[in-house]
Order: structure tokens, then sequence, then C-alpha cells
């Protein structure tokens, strides 16, 4: 029975799973057809605007599809599953839709290794039953590494297989999920993200940078030495290749970890969050802070936090990216004129001494409050 808290959201559940050299075979077989009539379908959609004015839409592609898989040229388009071949054209129409929007750039074609290799099949193109599943046209079970078990009762609705560039192989199982809201609580807390301190918190706490790009940066430059050797299309640039892509998802995997660990943390303990809506697009611009700040991830901190927040019943409020946080006393209100990135410690003329990035922290939580309370100045969430 639930309870007046709960809601049903929809989770996706990740594993790895090892399939046999002909599995394997078969897949990337998918996984080029998928690629191949999404770049088709792209293709098709730009030659009939730029020649003719005409919009293509999703509609428009499941008819060339079929008569593409009726083509004798290209009727190996047949082989696999006919639900990752339309969801790859759903993912075109949805990419022209943000285009649309102006919310991102013009799709771009899809390169045999350079880009995510995954094919999505829905309840009618595979089987769960007994803790196991079996996709359209293969005959055995993926041998699934079960980390946790799925919610009791859940039944998958959908399934993604996908190799990343490190050659592994993982499938994500969308499932219908009960989760019950966390107990309110009065405690509220203002985040204030850095390069030498990952997070500060207006509590003052502060949560050390990890830095897990460092702690691999020797074995990864003299693994992208050994690659850059290599004759472009070898077995042995293949394999150098492969060794670079695994340091590269081990330190994304320790990285995605903490994030995980933190973020979840945080949303457990505190009612209100309140963070900084910061442009990381245009500070990755500065050359010489550009890797810190892309492995800080701040970006991805924040989704986890949004929708960890949405489903357990929080709220995180994000001010605005030019409130001047660090230059202003959080006791006294009072602006500094210029605080130089190297002052970590400054003196207010009222007396308080502050710490740059706890005192940023308070003065986020602050504002945070007021844009909760009143509503002034909110931005919505990225999603």
């Amino acid at each position: 029975m639930s309870s007046v808290g709960d809601r049903v959201v929809k989770r996706a559940y990740k594993f790895r799973f090892y399939p046999t050299p002909e599995r394997a075979e078969q897949l990337v077989r998918t996984f080029g057809c998928v690629r191949y009539v999404y770049n088709r379908a792209l293709a098709e959609r730009s030659r009939a605007w730029s020649q003719e004015q005409r919009r293509v839409n999703y509609a428009d592609t499941s008819l060339m599809l079929t008569q593409w898989k009726r083509d004798p040229e290209t009727e190996w388009l047949t082989e696999p599953s006919k639900g990752p071949l339309q969801q790859a054209l759903r993912n075109l129409q949805g990419a022209f839709d943000k285009f649309w929007r102006k919310q991102t750039g013009y799709p771009q074609f899809k390169r045999k290794g350079r880009s995510k290799d995954s094919a999505t099949y829905f309840s009618n193109c595979f089987t769960y039953r007994d803790g196991q599943i079996r996709l359209a046209k293969q005959a055995e079970p993926l041998s699934i590494r079960w980390s946790r078990p799925l919610p009791v009762g859940a039944v998958p609705s959908q399934v993604t297989v996908s190799r990343d560039s490190a050659g592994r192989y993982h499938i994500s199982i969308l499932v219908e999920e009960t989760i019950s809201a966390h107990a309110p609580t009065d405690a509220t807390v203002g985040v204030d993200a850095g390069i030498t301190s990952l997070y500060t918190f207006s509590t003052g706490e502060k949560v050390s940078n990890p830095r897990h790009e460092r702690k691999d940066r020797a074995r990864l430059a003299k693994a992208q030495q050994v690659l850059s050797r290599k004759h472009k299309g070898s077995s042995n640039r293949a394999k150098a290749r492969l060794k670079v892509a695994r340091i590269h998802a081990r330190i994304a995997d320790r990285r995605r970890d903490h994030l995980h660990k933190l973020s979840t943390r945080l949303v457990r303990e505190n009612q209100v969050i309140a963070i900084e809506d910061l442009s990381v697009r245009n500070m990755v611009r500065n050359r010489s802070l550009a890797r810190a700040i892309s492995d800080a991830s701040w970006s991805q901190f924040r989704s986890m936090l949004e929708y960890k927040a949405d489903w357990y019943g929080r709220t995180v409020v994000a001010i605005d990216r030019f409130y001047p946080s660090s230059k202003t006393c959080s006791t006294c209100g009072r602006i500094a004129d210029r605080l130089p990135l190297d002052i970590r410690e400054w003196t207010c003329p009222c007396g308080t001494v502050h710490d740059r990035d706890i005192n940023a922290a308070k003065n986020i939580l602050a504002a945070g409050l007021a844009v909760e309370a009143c509503g002034d100045g909110v931005r919505p969430p990225r999603s």
C-alpha cells in the first residue's frame, strides 16, 4: 500500500554483460545498422530541405526505412530487430526538435568508433523471464552480472544495450518504481563549487577535490604516446586505442561514483539545496583551468541533484550566475570592489573575517532561500 508521499517514476538500472564472440558479432552488426539508418535518414532530411525546402518528419523516414529493407543493396537491414532501427529514427526526430527550439546545434552524423554504440529494444522486442533477458532474434539470454536486484515485481518496459569506447558492454533496464519521499526536514544548505575544494557548504564543511584525472595523468600520457606511434589502421593501433579508452573509463567511473554518493547525501539531509547556475561551457574556454573544470564535472553533479531532489521531494534552487556571492559579506551585505581568485581569505570593513568559499556558500544559501520564497530570478531546470 503506497503512502501520500510515494511517487511512481521511470528508473533505469545499468548492468554489465559479457557476450560470447558470436553474440558480440551480432551486436556489432546491429550497432552498425542503427548507425547507418540514423545517418541515411539525416542525409535524406538535409537533402530534402536544402534542395526542396521540404521538412521530413519521423513518419516519412519510417516509410523510407521500409523501402531500404526491400532494396537488394540494403536488405541486410532486415537482420536485426526492427525496434532499434525505429528508435534511431525517433532519436533523430528528437535531435531535430531540440535544434528547432534552439537548444542544440544541427544534428551530426554518427561516426564509427567516435560515437557510443547503442541499440534500444522495447517490450515487443525482448523477453524478461525468470531473471533473464533475451533480445529479439537471439537464441540465448544475455549473460548479465546482476550487481543489484531490480525492484520487486518490476517489469522492464525498455532495454538499451551499448558498447563504450573501452569495449565494455552494458545493458540499461528501464522499469517503473515506487519511490517514497524523504521525511521533511528544516535543514537547508548552500553549495559553492570550486577546484581546490570540490564543493564548500554553507555549514562550513569542505569536500576535497579527488582530482581523478590527475591521479591517472601519467598513465594516460604514456598510453597516448604509445598510441601516437602506431600506424593508422593497424591492429596494434586498435589495441593501443583500447588501452587509452580504458584509462578514460576508469577515471569517469570513479568520478561518477563520487558524485552519486555526494548528491545522494545532500538530498537525504537537506530540504532546500541552493546552487549557482554556472555556465560551464564558457568557463572551460579558460585554457589554464579547462582541465580542472572538466574533471570537476559540475554539470553532471547538478543533474544528479535535480533528478534526485525531484524523486524524493526536495528542492534545488539555482541562483543567477552573475550574483556576486564571493565578494558579498554574508554578515553585513557589503560588496567588495575587487576580489582576485588568489585571495582565499578576506576581511570586511565590518570586521568579519571570511573564508572566501564558505562566505560564498552562505550567500548562495541566502539568495536561494529568497528566490524560493519570492520567486525572483528563478531559472528553469536544464532538464
